[in-house]
């Protein structure tokens, strides 16, 4: 959430306290439904704390549970790994803290259940932790707590690496895994599961975010997701095939952020808007974009009564005319076309740019890097992306409507 102040229009207060609200759903959601047990799996916090209220609050949410009769057992992934959390407080004696020197097996005899884990004694945890977790409790509902991207997940580091096979073979009944914040049913018979994160914190966490409810009978288990985010982000493709001019696309806008609406009546949602497509609009959208993208916001926030809020606006409009036509033409604006789809990776220029990108790139951290925007940034197929991108901008600016575009 660092830098949300640089976003015309952000609800800061509101992004900044998102992921404590869902955490106080959270706690009320396992004292409405009378949960007997709340499992984390790990990266509770995303880094060391910059003072104590975090361990506060997070301690003021276990006492709700520890009132409610609910016992919980966390473990630490690679945000929170021991050596990350430099400042501690000790914790409601319901919690139970795994840990990192080796696996734990907590028995909740009362329940008839056992919960095998272990946490992150470092950041960057590269070998099989699963692999030394003890055989299955007899007579008990065995469950494996795990921080693990399993064989690799995209956009999530490889660690404490691991097979679903080997997990299914282990004969725990359930594993609950934390790390990948994308919800996913892995594996049943046994479950293994990512419930996902509470709450997205980005664009790249679209869609409902909560915690999976699981109900045992027996040896039959059942599985329900119960939402918890406060705050939601969705992602709006908009084809403005055909729009005759921006009014248009803007019209058009406005349907697809009602539909939105619609589907998602409850939260304030923060939606990122690409509006793509071949179309008339596409000159007068390139050549004074800054005028559309601000009529869209405040057509958004008239719309929504401020529950919507536009994260990103994105034009990747295109003219009716084809590039191969404009590349036709015999004309100053057809040489620039021609000198445009010229540029190749070898050229001098790019490999400078190529070597300039490395020094900046080895000082991101991993979570810039994982966005698809960096993504092989130099390579033939970006830069063939780049070199419609840059027609697409140009033209616009050197040729008036008259002319044809």
């Amino acid at each position: 959430m660092l830098g949300l102040e640089r976003y015309e229009g952000a609800p800061v207060a509101q992004l900044r306290g998102a992921t404590r609200r869902a955490l106080e759903n959270l706690v009320s959601t396992a004292v409405e439904e009378q949960v007997d047990l709340v499992l984390l799996a790990g990266d509770l916090y995303d880094g060391d704390w910059r003072d104590y209220n975090t361990g506060l609050f997070f301690s003021q949410q276990m006492s709700r549970l520890r009132d409610a009769r609910i016992p919980v057992v966390r473990l630490r992934g690679n945000h929170d790994a021991a050596s990350e959390i430099t400042r501690h407080l000790k914790l409601p004696d319901n919690v139970v803290d795994l840990p990192a020197q080796q696996p734990k097996t907590q028995l909740f005899e009362n329940l008839g259940v056992a919960v095998h884990g272990q946490s992150f004694a470092e950041r960057a945890v590269t070998q099989n932790l699963a692999e030394a977790y003890p055989a299955p409790h007899p007579g008990f509902f065995n469950i494996g707590l795990l921080h693990t991207a399993l064989s690799g997940r995209e956009g999530h580091h490889p660690y404490a690496p691991c097979t679903v096979e080997e997990l299914a073979a282990k004969g725990y009944e359930y594993w609950a895994l934390g790390h990948v914040h994308q919800r996913e049913i892995v594996h049943q018979e046994p479950y293994i599961v990512f419930p996902g994160n509470i709450q997205g914190r980005h664009i790249r966490e679209v869609g409902p975010k909560g915690c999976m409810l699981v109900t045992v009978d027996g040896h039959r288990v059942q599985l329900a997701h119960r939402e918890l985010d406060v705050l939601r982000w969705r992602l709006c493709r908009l084809e403005a095939l055909g729009a005759k001019d921006p009014d248009a696309v803007l019209d058009m806008a406005m349907g697809a952020l009602q539909q939105i609406l619609q589907e998602e009546p409850e939260r304030p949602l923060a939606v990122r808007l690409i509006v793509q497509g071949a179309c008339r609009a596409h000159a007068e959208l390139q050549r004074t974009p800054e005028r559309w993208l601000q009529e869209l916001r405040a057509r958004a926030t008239d719309l929504s009564s401020g529950r919507l809020w536009l994260e990103k606006i994105r034009f990747d409009t295109q003219s009716e005319l084809s590039l191969e036509q404009l590349r036709a033409r015999d004309d100053i604006y057809g040489n620039l076309m021609r000198a445009i789809q010229s540029l190749k990776p070898e050229d001098a220029a790019l490999k400078s740019l190529e070597q300039e990108w490395q020094a900046v790139r080895n000082k991101l951290p991993p979570e810039v890097l994982q966005d698809a925007e960096f993504a092989g940034l130099l390579s033939e197929e970006r830069l063939q992306r780049w070199r419609e991108q840059l027609a697409w901008f140009l033209l616009p600016r050197l040729l008036t409507g008259k002319e044809g575009l």
